[in-house]
């Protein structure tokens, strides 16, 4: 295959993006996958996972969970398919790519010649190394979904949002589950009132957390297996799955001939327009440092296949990049709980939202965070549908909004959007109850009741 203006390495979410917004833009463009298009979201991440989390939310055995698994991912699997790519006018091929020194592929061994390649290779879940577990002891996020039965006693090492997810998923399947996290706090990364509600959360499900100690060491106990942490605590086990992060998958691509520098975590390494060391490979999702979820990976491929392609040099940025740990209560954040800039942050508790207190489901908050000039910087919703709610909340921080506008923009009732109006709004009365527009709002009114006098 001849004259490429693309070679996209890599099948998974950042892959399928770039791979089609070269072929909107009339490229020649060439997909690599060593496996099946679709990658982690939708075979062994989002998908399955959230799928598991409705499941056990409605109630479901183990046995119909996993179905309902399965025929989720085989609803969505056509539409991430070699042949729906083949059809928008990406051409698919199969087997092993390798950067040659000069930045084109070759594709087992043979030479693939195209003007710029995008890697968008991915991660692999990291196992975190503990003695006395045998090869291949853990389970992970990608291999979790082959279980045979619901496993006995879960040991979860790692509290971030994966570990979160899944211990309250099997432990409302009805699995025994230990979470063990070296952090101090669940959630480390999101606001610590949040981080609480998640842990309350969990304990009333029946899941044991373990917090701010690590896991060392496993050993047999007879028929199953115990879990040690350096702080002395012991955790029976019958299935033990690490969810402590991704490892990018560089190893074997031909990085470091192709002089594509990694960073110290093995990350690629690129610039703002998501260009490598090498002037010919760009990079996207999770084999860089620029993204940890499947939304900002499709947006920054879409970036960096215009770059690569067109020539242009748009720049990727990861400011209001929006999450969603899928626990009940749902925890949505996007931005940082605090910048540089950060001048105030607003809080409206939801019980005060109606439809939350109709719903008898109160627990929970928004929080906004504020700059000096009152835009919005960030902020989280803890509760129902949050990740519905945080659509808006991005939007004003991607634009730059006031707490004004949000307020003056109006909601319907009764949703749980309104946490979100009702912050934006308290915003806006904390303004004006300062000294300049308390003063400016006296004079009006008292030359307003001197323009009423009879005369």
């Amino acid at each position: 295959m001849a004259g490429l203006d693309l070679v996209v390495v890599g099948g998974g979410s950042a892959g399928l993006v770039g791979a089609q917004t070269a072929a909107r833009l009339d490229a020649r463009v060439a997909l690599v996958e060593a496996e099946r298009t679709g990658g982690e979201c939708l075979y062994t991440g989002c998908v399955p996972s959230k799928a598991l989390i409705g499941a056990a939310r409605d109630g479901l055995g183990f046995e119909a969970a996993m179905a309902r698994v399965k025929a989720a991912v085989a609803a969505i699997e056509p539409h991430d398919s070699p042949e729906a790519l083949e059809a928008a006018g990406v051409h698919v091929l199969h087997g092993r790519a390798v950067l040659d020194p000069d930045g084109t592929i070759r594709l087992d061994g043979q030479r693939l010649p195209s003007r710029s390649v995008l890697l968008a290779t991915g991660a692999s879940p990291a196992v975190p190394p503990l003695a006395g577990l045998e090869p291949g002891g853990a389970l992970t996020n990608e291999t979790v979904w082959s279980l045979p039965g619901l496993p006995e006693r879960l040991a979860v090492v790692g509290g971030g949002p994966v570990g979160c997810e899944l211990a309250q998923a099997f432990a409302r399947l009805g699995a025994q589950v230990t979470v063990v996290a070296s952090a101090p706090r669940l959630l480390p990364r999101e606001d610590p009132e949040a981080s609480a509600l998640v842990r309350a959360a969990l304990e009333a499900d029946g899941v044991r957390v373990i917090t701010g100690d690590a896991a060392m060491a496993a050993a047999r106990r007879g028929e199953g297996w115990m879990l040690l942490t350096g702080h002395g605590a012991r955790v029976p086990f019958t299935h033990l799955l690490a969810a402590t992060g991704k490892v990018p998958r560089t190893a074997g691509i031909g990085v470091a001939e192709a002089d594509v520098r990694l960073d110290g975590a093995g990350r690629v390494v690129t610039d703002a327009s998501l260009r490598t060391t090498n002037p010919r490979v760009w990079a996207a999702g999770d084999v860089t440092a620029r993204s940890r979820h499947t939304h900002t990976a499709g947006v920054h491929a879409a970036i960096a296949a215009a770059n690569a392609v067109l020539g242009t040099r748009r720049k990727a940025t990861s400011i209001g990049e929006p999450r969603v740990t899928f626990t009940s209560p749902e925890v949505a954040a996007v931005g940082r709980r605090t910048t540089p800039g950060t001048a105030r942050t607003v809080t409206a508790p939801h019980t005060r939202v109606d439809r939350a207190v109709a719903d008898a489901d109160p627990v929970g908050f928004t929080r906004i965070a504020l700059d000096r000039a009152g835009r919005i910087t960030g902020g989280t919703i803890v509760g129902p549908r949050a990740g519905e709610t945080l659509g808006e909340l991005s939007l004003a921080v991607h634009a730059r909004l006031k707490a004004q506008d949000l307020a003056a923009a109006v909601h319907a009732y009764p949703t749980h959007s309104d946490g979100l109006w009702s912050a934006a709004i308290r915003a806006r009365l904390a303004a004006l109850d300062a000294p300049a527009p308390q003063a400016a709002a006296r004079l009006l009114l008292a030359l307003r009741r001197a323009a009423a006098r009879p005369r």
